[in-house]
């Protein structure tokens, strides 16, 4: 796999991982649903910092 498709998989499990969270517990302030937003958000930064570098050279 390319870093690219490495990455995107790490978005969709973490994406999935922040959805189940939020489906278990309705508080968004929970710490444990922070941190897995967080963890996506930095994610998904890569992910575009990545893209953007392969289309500058």
């Amino acid at each position: 796999m390319t870093e690219v498709e490495l990455l995107l998989d790490d978005i969709e499990k973490l994406r999935s991982t922040l959805q189940n969270l939020i489906k278990d517990n309705d508080n968004l302030l929970d710490p444990e649903i922070i941190k897995a937003s967080r963890n996506l958000n930095q994610a998904i930064v890569s992910y575009e910092n990545l893209i953007n570098e392969k289309r500058k050279g």
